[in-house]
């Protein structure tokens, strides 16, 4: 908690699909095209949600509540291995920090325990639209492709009654 290390990783990738949710609130609460435009002018790798709390790098999710799959999956999730073994996805930090946990959660995994696993889970997130879904791309690309779906979308649509929704 307050870490925030991953989200200032430069290679990070991600679907528009799994931030429509993010975009969607970002329209309601009327943010939508502010974003948009600082999205477009940004040239850093680092999530543009992701909020800096000290001088030291340490920070959160700026929209925890609607973040990416991406974002809910890793520390969480595991990847598979050239060979096809489970293994957990998570940082440095916490490999190191936290090494006693990270190896008996590892046995753990060996040993059968259910753990989500990347691949399934984006596999169900292109079930529900395939391009946006299938398109990887880095993370603030992602976020101002998700906006542009949502202000497209509204753009020639009446807007959502946004007192009738839970934002």
């Amino acid at each position: 908690s307050g870490c925030g290390k991953c989200c200032t990783f430069p290679t990070i990738e991600a679907s528009p699909l799994e931030f429509l949710p993010w975009a969607f609130h970002m329209f309601l609460t009327g943010r939508a095209e502010k974003m948009w435009r600082r999205l477009k002018k940004t040239h850093t790798s680092t999530c543009l949600i992701y909020t800096t709390l000290t001088v030291a790098g340490q920070g959160h999710c700026g929209e925890y509540k609607h973040r990416g799959l991406i974002c809910r999956l890793f520390g969480f999730a595991a990847t598979t291995d050239k060979y096809g073994a489970l293994r957990l996805a998570t940082c440095k930090i916490i490999k190191e920090g936290q090494a006693e946990r990270y190896r008996s959660v590892s046995e753990a995994i060996a040993n059968g325990l259910y753990v989500p696993v990347f691949t399934e889970y984006y596999m169900q997130l292109n079930q529900i639209d395939f391009f946006l879904g299938n398109k990887i791309v880095p993370i603030n690309t992602a976020l101002r492709m998700a906006l542009e779906e949502v202000i497209q979308y509204y753009t020639y649509r009446p807007l959502p009654d946004a007192d009738k929704l839970c934002v």
